[in-house]
């Protein structure tokens, strides 16, 4: 337990420096002047103000020296009192140490955080030893301390739980291009197959019927190793192959006669089909899928679902808009996490993806590949 701890390691890609920190220190410090000058009852005036304004800049590093900044904050709180007699410093702006606290668990390492709860705990208990502080001020310390420490904790795990959601989704959506991959190449070797039978049962009485399987075989065979080369290398289920090819653009036209409940889909495809990859034609079918599926059980009152594809001599484009309601944020699928699939399957073919609200009313999901289909 306590190994695992240790070694865990700090959240990757912690924020730097963003404009809510500064304004947080902007509206610190005057607090901390004001409080100083107002309040009556503050020990060690002169003391207790610079020590605030001092400390206030370690939230801009809170992210990225954690430990460094919660050290620092307790050791010259700790050791003001040495300056005033023993009398303990302390203003109400002061508070903002919670957040170093929250800092430090939410985005230090494991070491760092038992570091600096060590700090945290010497820092208490040199305060209740040498400087008076009474029991109920003691409790009360180590209240709001733990609770910013199980807040960062929290967060942290939270944090964690959604990266782990996501990389699930984007490793589900390659395992489902790397099956519709392995299906289209399994349809092309069994079509050699049936090509070398047909070539070598003709051939005794029509030698140009073996010339002429072997022309096929070639051709079936280029395009298999093109779209091996563009398969993704990843582990499947051991599910057994189809030895028909996969969903292909042409199909989207059956969208249109699903779910007679619901809006209605519209389907216009424009452009030279002939020749794109299997993968690129899988790829949009099911993007177009997963809008048109999102769409319907998401889009509020909605009573259309355009789907549009456009195909040229470089790439494909893929518009699926509906006329619902808009929202700021429309919850774009189940635990499956459509949205990530989706932009996780163009990227494999070096493509893009994206979805969003319309200007006026409704939400369009976008998606752009490589006729190529040249995978990433």
């Amino acid at each position: 337990m306590f190994r695992s701890v240790w070694n865990e390691p700090r959240p990757p890609d912690p924020p730097l420096r963003v404009w809510r920190d500064w304004a947080l220190v902007g509206v610190l410090a005057p607090v901390a002047v004001l409080e100083g000058l107002l309040r009556p009852d503050l020990p060690a005036r002169a003391v207790a103000l610079t020590v605030t304004l001092v400390l206030v800049p370690t939230l801009l590093w809170r992210r990225t020296m954690p430990l460094a900044m919660l050290v620092a904050s307790f050791a010259v709180t700790s050791l003001a009192p040495l300056l005033t007699g023993g009398v303990r410093p302390e203003t109400y702006t002061l508070v903002f140490v919670d957040i170093l606290v929250y800092a430090l668990f939410r985005w230090g390492s494991g070491r760092e955080a038992v570091f600096g709860l060590a700090v945290m705990l010497v820092s208490v208990g040199v305060s209740a030893a040498f400087y008076g502080l009474v029991p109920a001020d003691t409790v009360a310390a180590f209240a709001v301390m733990f609770a910013a420490v199980a807040l960062g904790l929290a967060f942290r795990y939270r944090a964690r739980a959604r990266l782990r959601e996501l990389d699930q989704a984007k490793l589900l959506e390659r395992e489902q291009l790397a099956r519709d991959l392995h299906d289209t190449v399994a349809h092309h070797v069994s079509a050699m197959a049936i090509r070398a039978q047909a070539g070598l049962a003709t051939a005794a009485s029509r030698p140009e019927a073996a010339t002429e399987a072997l022309r096929v075989i070639e051709a079936e065979a280029s395009r298999t190793l093109a779209e091996m080369r563009a398969m993704v290398r990843l582990l499947r289920r051991d599910e057994p192959a189809e030895l028909s090819p996969g969903r292909r653009i042409a199909d989207l036209r059956q969208l249109a006669g699903q779910g007679r409940v619901g809006p209605a889909v519209e389907v216009e495809i424009s452009g030279d089909l002939d020749g794109l990859p299997p993968s690129v034609g899988a790829a949009i079918y099911r993007i177009a899928q997963e809008s048109v599926t999102n769409a319907r059980r998401h889009a509020r009152h909605a009573t259309r679902i355009a789907i549009r594809v456009a195909v040229d001599d470089t790439s494909v484009r893929l518009s699926v808009s509906d006329d619902g309601e808009s929202a700021p944020v429309r919850s774009i699928s189940s635990p499956g996490y459509g949205l990530i699939g989706m932009i996780e399957r163009a990227g494999l073919l070096g493509g893009t993806c994206e979805a969003g609200p319309n200007p006026g009313r409704g939400w369009t999901v976008t998606a752009v590949l490589p006729r190529t289909g040249a995978a990433t």
